[in-house]
């Protein structure tokens, strides 16, 4: 016969209490928050490319509805108030004499043509344009920078001021002989105009219009004689 406890046995038998269960649960829940975060993530990318992908359809609809031109930016007309050449006064006797050299000044408005041949407007930069003696820098004609509506024209005017310029050298022989014995003094003036399109609020990018101009003051007649830009030339 099998020997079974007695009732006072398994009274005075500690307790036991049952193994613990673990509970998966929270690891189940951050894996989910994982997986929705990416989901988020790829959505908010789709939606910027399909965002970005819209703007270049929008812009491309947008050029070729307006077919942007290449606005033109000219010098119209040269008013001269004076130029002046003056030599260098010569070495006094006793003095060592030095290199030639003559004084320039100059004050001339310049009087330039915008024309907008686009459908929509066009924002102007203020650009610098130079006043060139045989390469040699005299003075800056300063072009504000403005708004032009589309199929106009306006008219922008700058002046442009020297004050006793000293050419040196070479130059100077070549001043003094174009100004006294010639009678022409011809000048050079060049630089960049930018400008951008804009369309319902979209802006194109910038621009240049080149302007290159030449043009040939007579210091007896303190007036102008000559104006080229580009190719076709104006005799006055």
């Amino acid at each position: 016969m099998t020997n079974q406890p007695a009732a006072g046995e398994l009274l005075r038998q500690p307790y036991a209490p049952p193994p613990p269960q673990h509970h998966h649960y929270l690891a189940g829940s951050s894996s989910s928050s994982t997986a929705s975060l990416k989901g988020c993530c790829c959505c908010l990318f789709l939606l910027l490319i399909f965002l970005s992908l819209l703007a270049v359809a929008v812009a491309l609809v947008i050029i070729l509805a307006v077919r942007p031109r290449k606005p033109e930016f000219d010098l119209q007309r040269v008013g001269v108030e004076y130029l002046l050449v003056a030599p260098e006064q010569s070495a006094s006797a006793g003095e060592t004499a030095s290199a030639p050299a003559a004084y320039l000044s100059l004050n001339i408005t310049l009087l330039f043509t915008a024309e907008n041949p686009n459908k929509v407007g066009i924002k102007y930069e203020a650009a610098d344009l130079y006043v060139l003696y045989h390469g040699v820098p005299l003075g800056i004609a300063a072009v504000p920078g403005f708004e032009q509506p589309a199929h106009s024209t306006r008219l922008v005017e700058s002046r442009v001021s020297v004050s006793r310029f000293n050419v040196l050298q070479a130059d100077a022989l070549e001043l003094v002989r174009d100004a006294t014995v010639n009678d022409r003094v011809e000048l050079r003036i060049t630089g960049d105009v930018g400008a951008k399109i804009r369309v319902l609020g979209f802006t194109s990018p910038r621009v240049q219009v080149s302007v290159d101009c030449v043009i040939v003051i007579s210091p007896r007649k303190q007036s102008l004689t000559y104006k080229q830009c580009g190719v076709d030339g104006l005799s006055v």
